[in-house]
């Protein structure tokens, strides 16, 4: 597939988007990917990453092993998530503190959106479509109800699983990485391994997440090419579960005290705008996400047109 430098800028905006969506503790990168039209194609591209590709770089030099790779295109998406990750980090860190409501109504109406444009691209709807998209729903749902875990557990094989098991929920559309850290309680450990510069936490961390990214994304592929509409199904469902992760009100049931000394949310459970405690900014927080809602129309707008 031949780009040009407008094409790689396009993909780098879209890993930007991705990286705030993941900054994010309950919106997946991967919802972002599936409705900027670069699911399908970042799956593959990960799942090209094999033994062959030294074979190939051995055999038939860079510029073949980077084509094999789709090497443009991974490089564009990736520091689009980074420079996001970066950039926007601490502003979302401060949306989150200060207008978590307004932050979660905008999110809350994206991937609503998506939901939509998802299910969209299932060509045959039958009895095992509907049974998978509501499985999906309820255990996108049921993880989202889980208490977290607090544990001082950062042994190599612990913090291993924890890497592998996040970043296939990184690339799976509707929970993200971030949030199934905190359920099992590694979010503290890897925060702390990058605070204390812990190289070899860090280092555990990183094999764990290119193993479950290697190993998932070549699962997922081979779903999408053998049963793609129960596939898309499934996904949808998981969206549909996790919007209870992104309601913009809740009620905290329990606090925790966070590294710096600070008391923040521990638990939550959603409730109605109505009986919220507090400015529930309901008008303000409809057109917000109104405007997520509009965002992904646009988008997708956009891809049919250059279709």
């Amino acid at each position: 597939m031949k780009r040009t430098i407008k094409d790689y800028v396009v993909i780098g905006l879209k890993g930007m988007a991705m990286g705030a969506a993941d900054v994010v503790p309950g919106v997946s990168g991967g919802t972002i990917a599936f409705i900027s039209g670069i699911y399908e194609e970042l799956l593959g591209s990960i799942s090209n990453i094999k033994l062959g590709l030294f074979k190939t770089l051995k055999e038939q030099g860079f510029k073949a092993a980077w084509q094999e790779l789709n090497g443009g295109f991974l490089a564009a998406l990736f520091i689009g998530i980074f420079t996001s990750v970066i950039s926007l980090a601490k502003a979302i860190k401060y949306l989150l503190e200060n207008q978590p409501i307004l932050l979660w109504s905008f999110f809350f109406g994206l991937v609503l959106a998506s939901i939509i444009y998802i299910a969209k691209q299932i060509t045959k709807w039958n009895f095992a479509s509907v049974i998978i998209l509501i499985l999906g729903a309820f255990l996108a749902y049921y993880i989202t109800t889980l208490n977290p875990l607090v544990t001082e557990n950062s042994s190599p094989f612990f913090i291993l699983i924890a890497g592998a098991i996040a970043i296939c929920a990184m690339i799976l559309p509707g929970i993200s990485g971030s949030f199934i850290l905190v359920l099992l309680g590694a979010y503290k450990p890897v925060l702390d391994a990058v605070n204390n510069k812990d190289f070899k936490t860090i280092l555990v961390f990183l094999v764990g997440a290119v193993v479950g990214l290697l190993t998932f994304s070549r699962v997922l592929k081979w779903l999408f090419k053998h049963y793609k509409n129960l596939t898309l199904a499934g996904l949808t469902g998981f969206i549909i579960g996790s919007l209870n992760k992104i309601w913009p009100w809740k009620e905290t049931l329990t606090w925790r005290t966070n590294s710096h000394g600070i008391e923040v949310p521990f638990n939550q459970q959603s409730v109605s705008p109505f009986s919220f405690d507090g400015d529930a900014q309901l008008t303000m927080a409809i057109i917000l996400s109104v405007v997520g809602f509009v965002v992904i129309l646009g988008m997708e707008k956009f891809a049919s047109q250059k279709k």
